[in-house]
């Protein structure tokens, strides 16, 4: 351990692993330590006597649960937009050939004390009971809006300026009523809050176009896939790719203490008396808690259960938005579904999840209205755990800290945080500009 490296990441959580594997890939010298024995840190995989044991205190759950082994819960549970930055991110690095992908069979958003499947294009808005027959022609002529819209072809524009003028100027443009105008912002364009209305409407329109052009990938029923076996897959995905580059792994390193030198830059990181000298220092939150502050709480709940969620129709992969404004609360809240056809249960069982930015100290209360959604559920775990954001100065101390994941149950957030501490590291971009119709990272299964 003793040798000198350009980076030293600890945590083996996907921000961490994806990072080892693009600074890997551009010729690093990486070692990447973690305090515990396994991978995914924060965003790891439990099998049932894993989830036992940390929800319950012990770890024999009952027979009729089925075999732990073939339960693989996620706890970061997270779809991926089939047309997204993560899967480009997958394709990039060739990744994808560690893993196995299966589409997501639902999306949906809860109006009006309903669950309705989210309309996504014009044909679908005329068909979707969220809105009255009016509206839904006021819909459609805004969903051919979105879809003609070409940044780079000013005849597109229809004369507006969208880095100028805010989403709720453009959607008053368009006439739409705050019902539509909830599920288009939250449930397609995936904002978690309603700042976004008083914010420039470019952005909205390219979630949308997204969340469009994903769904198109398989003519399916949502625009998400999900990896067999579950999230757990990834991190150790990108970790094989850092090893194939010459990355060094070191895992159930006790301590990790980052080391700096008399001008406050990170110069190695000592565990069990050795020193690994180093240059920069990428971490999650937790190796270094006087570079971070806590920015919340996420409230969540883990449901076992034996049938699909109701009033979907039937679906074994869904995703359920309930934006803030049905709730009265101030962000949204998700629910997120998978089953044994993603191999995460045994046959006959379903995972639901249920999260949130906590705004009480009670996630039972908090939650309710997703998990009323459920249905009947075996087991419910209930659990809360803290948000942190970096405060340092990356150009001064050379410690890049990631932020803690957000309550969504997509993936996008997550990628762009990642993204953004590459480019601070490195001073560079990454090229996501691959062809995705050659892919086969998204291949349905």
């Amino acid at each position: 351990m003793d040798e000198e490296y350009d980076v030293i990441v600890l945590g083996t959580g996907l921000k961490e692993c994806i990072l080892s594997g693009l600074l890997s890939v551009d010729g690093l010298k990486v070692l990447h330590m973690d305090r515990n024995d396994y991978y995914g840190g924060d965003s790891t995989s439990l099998n049932l006597n894993q989830l036992w044991k940390r929800f319950r205190g012990e770890d024999k759950p009952p027979a009729h649960l089925g075999a732990s082994r073939d339960y693989n819960v996620d706890m970061v549970p997270k779809f991926m937009m089939a047309n997204g930055t993560l899967v480009r991110t997958l394709i990039h690095t060739d990744v994808t050939k560690y893993l196995s992908f299966k589409a997501v069979d639902g999306s949906y958003v809860f109006s009006k004390r309903k669950i309705h499947k989210v309309p996504a294009t014009d044909m679908e808005a005329l068909k979707s009971p969220l809105m009255g027959l009016f509206e839904k022609r006021r819909a459609r002529n805004f969903f051919v809006y979105v879809q003609n819209y070409n940044e780079a072809d000013p005849v597109t524009h229809q004369g507006l300026d969208l880095t100028r003028i805010t989403t709720r100027e453009l959607i008053l443009k368009h006439g739409l009523s705050d019902d539509t105008v909830d599920f288009i912002g939250h449930a397609l364009a995936l904002h978690r809050d309603d700042r976004y209305l008083n914010e420039p409407a470019l952005d909205t329109i390219k979630r949308m176009k997204l969340y469009a052009e994903s769904l198109a990938r398989f003519q399916g029923g949502s625009p998400y896939i999900y990896p067999l076996y579950g999230l757990g897959e990834l991190p150790q995905a990108f970790a094989r790719l850092s090893a194939v580059y010459g990355g060094t792994y070191m895992l159930n390193k006790p301590e990790c203490k980052v080391e700096f030198d008399i001008e406050g830059k990170v110069c190695g990181v000592t565990s069990e008396g050795e020193t690994a000298k180093c240059k920069k220092v990428v971490c999650d939150p937790s190796y270094l808690p006087s570079k971070v502050r806590k920015i919340g709480k996420v409230a969540r709940a883990i449901a076992i259960m034996s049938h699909p969620i109701p009033n979907t129709n039937e679906s074994h992969s869904i995703q359920i938005i309930l934006p803030q404004k049905q709730l009265g609360r101030k962000s949204d809240m998700y629910v997120f579904c998978c089953s044994y056809t993603h191999n995460v249960a045994p046959k006959g069982k379903f995972i639901a999840f249920v999260s949130a930015e906590a705004e009480t100290d009670n996630p039972q209360s908090e939650l309710k209205p997703g998990i009323d959604l459920l249905g009947q559920v075996d087991e419910l775990f209930f659990d809360m755990y803290d948000r942190y954001k970096p405060v340092n100065e990356p150009s001064l101390d050379n410690c890049f800290v990631s932020m803690s994941y957000d309550a969504t149950t997509h993936f996008e957030t997550t990628v762009t945080d990642v993204l953004s501490m590459y480019t601070a590291i490195t001073g560079k971009t990454v090229d996501l500009s691959v062809d995705l119709s050659a892919a086969s990272a998204a291949e349905e299964y």
